[in-house]
C-alpha cells in the first residue's frame, strides 16, 4: 500500500545536508499536516449516520467532439445530443456542464497532468504540479479503507501516465494490470507473507524515527523560516507514522471475498474497449467491497483501435480538419468509449448497499482536459458528473468565453465527502446549481 512514494523536499534547506544527516531518504506517499481527524478514525464501517461516500474521476484522453456532447439548451428539459443519448438510461443520475475549464491551464496535451490539479501552465519550463483532488481526499479519508486510493490506467502509456499527484507534485504510478489489482485487493497471502509485510511496515516506522532524530540536529543551524519548514517536515513524518500503524492493522484483517474470478489481462492496446471494461469492473469491485473510496481512471488510446469502421489512429483522427470521414471514425471511437462508461454506471446502479445503490453513494466525474482536440484548446471542457446523491438530470451552462473554474466541481465533490473545505486549487466555492439531494 505504501509502495508509491515520493521524496519530500524541505524548501530552502540544502537537501544534501539533510540526507547526509539522516543517512536515508524519506518517502511520503500522502503529505500535509491536515486530516488528523480522519486518520484517528481508523478502519471505517458503514453503519448509523456514518454513510460511506466515494469519488471516481475518469479522464477520456484525446477529448470528445463538442458538437456531439454539449446540449443546445440549459436546464432540465434539454434535448439529448448524440453522445448523451448513449447515457439516456441514466439521465436522472447525471448532470452535464458547459463553460468550465481550469484558469491558466494551457498547453494542449500537457494539460492532461493538470486535469485533477489545476496547476497553471503545465507546458512551461520548470513546471511543478500540485496535489490532485483525489489525493486531497485520500489524505483525509484514505485511512478508513485498505487502499487510501487507486490510480488506474487503461491503454498505452504505462504506470507513469496516471492522473494522481501528491502534495509535493510527484506523479503516483497507475495500476495497469487488472490481475494485479485483483490480487492486491482480494487474494490473501500466507501467514508468513502477512508477517513479512507487517515487518516491512515496522521497518518503515523505524527509518522514520531515524530520519526525524537526525534531522532535528539540523535545527540549531537553521534560521527561523527554515525551522518552520522543518517543523512542517516533522508533521509529515508524524502523519506517515499514523498511516503506517493503520496499514499494519489492515494487513492483519482478512481481505474481502468476491464472486468474480481473477481477470485475464489484455496486452493488445488496440483492444482499448476491453481494457477499459476490465478497469471499470475492478473499480466497481473495489468500491463494492469498500476497499477504497477514491479512484482515478485514465482511458487512453493513441494509435489504431479495434473498432469496426475505424482504420486510422485515434490521435491522428483528433486532428480531423473537419474531414467527414475522419469525423465519422472519431465519433465511432468516442461513442464506443461512452458505451463502456454507461455500462459502468449501470453496474454501480445495480449494486445495492444498505438500501441504496452504489451509484447513489459514488460521485463519478467523466470528462477530458481537451475542449477541442483538433485545435488543442483547453477551455470549455466536456464534463459530466454522475451519482453521488446530487440533484441531477440537468445541463448547467456557464459562460463559454469566460469559463467558470472546473475546481468548483471539485469543491462540491469534496464537500459531498463531508470534508470541511470551501476551496481547492483555482476555486473558492462550489459549483452554482449543483445541489445535494
Amino acid at each position: 500500500m505504501f509502495k508509491r512514494r515520493s521524496i519530500v523536499p524541505v524548501p530552502s534547506i540544502e537537501r544534501r545536508n539533510l540526507l547526509r544527516a539522516s543517512g536515508v531518504s524519506l518517502a511520503l506517499p500522502f503529505l500535509g499536516s491536515r486530516g488528523t481527524a480522519a486518520l484517528a478514525a481508523g478502519p471505517k464501517t458503514a453503519s448509523g449516520d456514518d454513510v460511506p461516500r466515494r469519488m471516481v474521476a475518469i479522464n477520456a484522453s484525446m477529448g470528445l467532439l463538442p458538437q456531439h456532447f454539449f446540449p443546445d439548451s440549459a436546464g432540465k428539459d434539454f434535448a439529448l445530443p448524440p453522445y448523451l443519448e448513449i447515457l439516456q438510461d441514466h439521465r436522472q443520475n447525471f448532470s452535464v456542464f458547459s463553460g468550465l475549464s481550469h484558469p491558466e491551464v494551457d498547453g494542449g496535451h500537457h494539460a492532461e497532468s493538470c486535469y485533477l490539479t489545476a496547476a497553471p501552465h503545465p507546458g512551461a519550463s520548470g513546471f511543478r504540479n500540485t496535489i490532485s483532488v483525489d489525493q486531497y481526499a485520500a489524505e483525509r479519508i484514505g485511512v478508513r479503507t485498505r487502499c487510501p486510493s487507486l490510480a488506474l490506467h487503461a491503454g498505452p502509456g504505462g504506470h507513469k501516465d496516471g492522473l494522481s499527484w501528491t502534495a509535493s507534485g510527484v506523479s503516483i504510478p497507475a495500476e495497469t494490470k487488472p490481475s494485479e489489482i485483483y490480487k492486491k485487493l482480494f487474494l490473501a497471502g500466507s501467514e508468513q507473507d502477512v508477517e513479512a509485510k507487517v515487518a516491512n511496515l515496522r521497518d518503515g516506522g523505524s527509518i522514520l524515527d531515524a530520519v526525524a532524530d537526525r534531522a532535528r540536529s539540523l535545527q540549531r543551524r537553521l534560521g527561523r523560516p527554515d525551522q518552520r519548514k522543518l517543523d512542517e517536515y516533522f508533521s509529515s513524518v508524524r502523519e506517515l507514522e499514523k498511516r503506517l500503524v493503520a496499514a499494519q492493522e489492515w494487513e492483519k484483517k482478512p481481505k474481502p471475498a468476491v464472486d468474480a474470478p481473477i481477470p485475464q489481462d489484455i496486452k493488445d492496446n488496440a483492444e482499448i474497449l476491453g481494457q477499459a471494461r476490465l478497469m471499470y469492473e475492478m473499480a466497481r469491485l473495489a468500491l463494492q467491497t469498500d476497499s477504497t473510496r477514491v479512484i482515478t481512471l485514465k482511458v487512453h488510446s493513441y494509435a489504431r483501435v479495434n473498432i469496426e469502421g475505424v482504420d486510422e489512429g485515434h490521435h491522428s483522427l483528433t486532428h480531423h480538419g473537419n474531414r467527414p470521414e475522419s469525423l465519422a471514425m472519431l465519433r465511432r471511437i468516442e461513442e464506443a468509449r461512452l458505451r463502456e462508461f454507461s455500462e459502468f454506471l449501470a453496474s454501480l446502479g445495480k449494486t445495492e448497499e444498505e438500501g441504496e445503490s452504489l451509484l447513489d453513494r459514488t460521485m463519478v466525474l467523466y470528462g477530458s482536459h481537451m475542449g477541442d482536440a483538433n485545435r488543442h484548446t483547453n477551455d470549455n471542457l466536456p464534463i459530466m458528473l454522475a451519482g453521488g446523491g446530487f440533484r441531477h438530470g440537468q445541463h448547467l451552462a456557464f459562460d463559454a468565453e469566460h469559463n467558470t473554474p472546473l475546481c468548483t466541481v471539485s469543491v462540491s465533490m469534496l464537500q459531498r465527502l463531508v470534508l470541511e473545505t470551501d476551496r481547492f486549487a483555482s476555486s473558492t466555492g462550489t459549483l452554482t446549481g449543483l445541489e445535494m439531494a
